[in-house]
């Protein structure tokens, strides 16, 4: 499907996290057997004293399951504290979202003649159309990440044998339009 580079496994751990701290998930065990499949990944972390500083001034990756990773200055826990602040935030935006936009999203993600392009398309739509409708005080792109993260869990929640679909698009929709937005949430 996609590679799973350091900036995905970011999305997907933020991804995971903020699903499995949010209220009222009725899909919990698809949500374990999604990281048991090797779905999810907190990235391995290091720091400045563990990169070997190489002769042109780069730092060096290193090798994880036969993998090149150069390591992003985050921890686990603060992927974990941010997921549940986004998901205090996702509870009260849930309220917002009307069942049509969901119904409609689950019927996209049914529709297996949609490319995953497609079905990103209509995801950012959609999440795009609720950013609008929702009065907020909070920064656009914080909006736009909360609303992506709710709209999935209630897509799971309506449907959970679609969750393992809904949670790669998610992490594409995230990953192409809010990545810089995380990183910076994630070093502050």
């Amino acid at each position: 499907m996609e590679q799973i580079n350091g900036s995905v496994r970011m999305e997907r751990a933020l991804l995971y996290t903020f699903l499995e701290v949010s209220s009222d998930c009725k899909f919990r065990e698809q949500l374990q057997s999604l990281q048991s499949q090797g779905g999810v990944f907190f990235p391995r972390y290091c720091y400045d004293d563990e990169v070997e500083l190489q002769t042109d001034g780069n730092r060096s990756g290193h090798l994880q399951n036969g993998e090149l990773v150069f390591d992003p200055e985050v921890n686990e826990e603060v992927v974990r504290i941010i997921a549940a602040q986004l998901a205090e935030i996702g509870d009260q935006f849930d309220k917002e979202i009307k069942a049509r936009v969901v119904n409609d999203l689950v019927q996209h993600f049914l529709n297996e003649n949609l490319s995953g392009e497609e079905i990103t398309r209509r995801m950012s739509e959609a999440v795009e159309g609720l950013a609008r409708a929702i009065p907020s005080d909070m920064e656009q792109e914080k909006a736009m990440l909360v609303l992506a993260m709710v709209l999935t869990k209630k897509i799971a929640n309506t449907m959970p044998s679609l969750l393992q679909r809904v949670f790669s698009t998610t992490v594409n929709y995230i990953s192409q339009q809010l990545h810089n937005y995380i990183v910076r949430m994630l070093r502050e």
